[in-house]
């Protein structure tokens, strides 16, 4: 599950507004501070619906914001469950499906949302009032200014600033994801038992920082405009054969991955498959290193996913169709 609101987000001084954020609103950075500081400053506890191609699924969340450590925990109301206990941002326990997706991998980059940044490929705007769970809310709009990458419209609680609804749509308008409270309490910081992992939350046991050296020796011909490579690794696959090699890439809102593994000759098929706004492009290439399946995995559009794998070039040559 992904929900823009969930990941804790830094978000450095609003200062003067430089030429190109012409089209941005001061107002939208001011409350983008505000969902900044609310993440790191707030507790609170409630219930969320999260929608994902036409799929629902209802959650309870608590969130607590005690001594400069943030807690957290979720857990899926229906449908099977899944529960996830997270401390600073490290992923302490999971259960059900999410064991096998999360266990021996460390967490990722922390997502650093900066709107100065932000300005040179979205539109920052505030489109208005709403009401969601029963709370008084502005309306911030993030707009591509690009085919590259999703659009966003925040609902934030004029109270606190937390994100009381928040959808991601295509370039036709249409919704890829949803994430919106039912039920939100910010009077009353989660006791400790709330925080506590339930019976079936297995610990996460975290790769040891040396276990990944960075990835060297692949590069893209082509990104799109924004993108920087934040994350780089070379792990060794789940059956020990080989290396796989993983390089990540951030506008300062949306991010993919890339992955380049050695292949044998006939092993693997080329994928391009979308759910939500999460999309899987996999191509084979022909480089100086052999057959190399590249994969890339993330929150863009399908094309642009497609366009970044077949630019991925080895260091020492050029990669061939």
């Amino acid at each position: 599950m992904r929900a823009l609101p969930l990941v804790p987000l830094l978000l450095g001084g609003w200062l003067t507004l430089p030429a190109h954020a012409a089209n941005s609103s001061p107002e939208a950075g001011d409350w983008l501070k505000k969902l900044a500081q609310a993440e790191q400053q707030q507790s609170y506890q409630g219930i969320f619906v999260y929608e994902r191609n036409g799929s629902f699924s209802t959650h309870n969340i608590w969130h607590r914001v005690q001594d400069g450590k943030v807690s957290e925990r979720l857990l899926q109301l229906d449908g099977p469950a899944q529960e996830v206990v997270r401390v600073d941002g490290h992923t302490q326990c999971v259960s059900g499906t999410l064991v096998s997706g999360v266990d021996n991998t460390p967490d990722s980059a922390a997502r650093v949302l900066d709107p100065l940044k932000l300005m040179s490929w979205y539109d920052l705007g505030v489109a208005g009032k709403s009401r969601v769970a029963g709370r008084g809310a502005v309306v911030v709009t993030l707009t591509p200014r690009d085919q590259h990458r999703y659009a966003f419209e925040l609902h934030l609680d004029r109270e606190t600033g937390l994100p009381l609804k928040s959808l991601m749509l295509d370039d036709k308008g249409r919704l890829l994801e949803r994430f919106q409270f039912a039920r939100l309490d910010t009077a009353q910081a989660p006791s400790d038992d709330e925080l506590k992992a339930g019976g079936q939350c297995k610990p996460v046991a975290q790769a040891a920082a040396q276990a990944a050296q960075p990835a060297t020796g692949w590069r893209s011909d082509w990104l799109p405009p924004g993108f920087e490579l934040i994350d780089s690794s070379v792990r060794k696959d789940s059956q020990g054969k080989g290396a796989v090699s993983s390089l990540m890439y951030d506008d300062g809102l949306a991010r993919f991955s890339v992955f380049l593994e050695s292949l044998e000759s006939g092993s693997a098929a080329d994928i391009r498959t979308q759910l939500g706004p999460t999309v899987a492009v996999s191509r084979r290439l022909t480089t100086p290193k052999g057959e190399v399946m590249v994969t890339v995995v993330g929150e863009i559009p399908i094309g642009t996913a497609e366009r970044i794998a077949l630019s991925m070039r080895a260091q020492d040559g050029q990669a061939q169709q």
